[in-house]
């Protein structure tokens, strides 16, 4: 009877007893994101921790239950990991690493670029809008319409801030399913509102930019969006200086642990968080597919926005401009300029758009910031 009564116990400890339809269908998702990830190559770095994290929420439940859930008031592994993003620790962490990786020099060279990267952030304000008539309030409503930046850090960021906790899942896994689908999402738009001959302008080279330049240019920056938009800080301060380890030459070691070593280490955390989010009975309801649909919208209006200023520029310049380039300034860095390489040369394999791209590329990694702290302005959220 012992035998039988340890045998029927063990069994009731697994999996099986315990999972939903829900949980299947969460675990299928998982499925696909491991295999766009890995056959695919889809952003693996950003899938396959997302994934995995959402396998293992699925499957064990415990793993995301907080302090107070637990009768030996210890939580889960992944929910310590996950308290990292709500102080918005993670999303700054990861924001140093991507600046200690970018080279702001094609936006010094050209700073008209500028106009681009902000032109696409109209996707942001255009969900919101849209969000707001689905029935979403305010908060939830900017904290959605922030994936049409295809930013995750900044999504994760932004939903802390303003408080919605309860629709960080959907909004963080929207947000980087996005940034890694910019390349099938993108071109259909930049070929639908461009011609042949748009796409096979080729731009001048890009001016040389001084060290001195360079260096100035994180500290400039801070200073005056700071000072504009003070809850920027976090994002824009660590973004900038990451930039600053990287251009002032001085803190080699620095730069690398900054942009390598921990990067990497706040990726997975990061990531297996943000999956350990979407668990069936938070993320399989109505609200998630509105997320889901609203960040589609918000990133198609954001690329669109973009290649149709640069339409007006490439017209104003006298034909100088490829507007390809206007669809790099969504804050996906850098696969939104190597998009706009791959259109481009689609009509004239010769033709180099890389590094033009770049300069609306990283100036939409500050637009879109710039509209994070714009929406928490907004709100009174400091």
């Amino acid at each position: 009877m012992d035998l039988l009564g340890t045998f029927t116990n063990l069994l009731e400890q697994t999996a099986f007893f315990h999972l939903t339809w829900g949980n299947f269908v969460m675990i299928a998702v998982a499925f696909v994101f491991l295999y766009l990830a890995i056959r695919k190559g889809f952003e693996p770095l950003l899938l396959i921790p997302i994934a995995f994290g959402m396998l293992l929420v699925n499957i064990y439940p415990d793993i995301m239950y907080s302090a107070d859930e637990t009768p030996n008031g210890v939580g889960g592994l992944l929910w310590y990991f996950f308290q990292l993003d709500e102080w918005t620790i993670l999303p700054s962490l990861i924001f140093m690493g991507v600046g200690a990786q970018t080279d702001f020099a094609p936006l010094i060279a050209n700073p008209k670029t500028f106009l681009l990267g902000a032109a696409a952030q109209f996707g942001i304000y255009a969900a919101y809008f849209v969000a707001i008539l689905l029935g979403f309030n305010g908060k939830a409503a900017a904290a959605i319409s922030i994936i049409g930046g295809a930013d995750g850090p900044t999504s994760i960021f932004l939903a802390n801030k303003l408080g919605e906790t309860a629709l960080l899942g959907p909004i963080a896994v929207a947000a980087y399913s996005y940034m890694a689908l910019v390349p099938i999402i993108q071109p259909p738009i930049m070929k639908a509102l461009t011609t042949e001959e748009e796409r096979k302008i080729r731009m001048e080279n890009l001016r040389p930019v001084s060290k001195l330049e360079k260096i100035l240019f994180p500290i400039v920056v801070t200073v005056v969006v700071c000072l504009i938009l003070p809850s920027t800080a976090p994002l824009v301060g660590m973004l900038m200086l990451g930039n600053l380890f990287k251009e002032s030459g001085v803190v080699k070691q620095l730069q690398e642990t900054a942009s390598n070593a921990m990067m990497f280490i706040v990726v997975i955390l990061l990531g297996t968080s943000v999956g350990a989010t979407t668990s069936a009975e938070a993320f399989l309801n109505a609200d998630t597919l509105k997320i889901v649909a609203l960040g589609l919208i918000a990133f198609a209006f954001g690329t669109a926005a973009g290649v149709v200023l640069g339409k007006v520029m490439c017209r104003l310049s006298g034909g100088k401009i490829n507007p390809l380039i206007g669809s790099a300034g969504v804050s996906a860095v850098p696969m939104a300029a190597r998009v706009s390489q791959k259109v481009g040369a689609e009509a004239d394999p010769t033709n180099f758009l890389l590094m033009h791209a770049m300069g609306p590329n990283v100036a939409g990694v500050i637009g879109t910031a710039v509209a994070a702290g714009t929406f928490m302005a907004v709100f009174g959220v400091k």
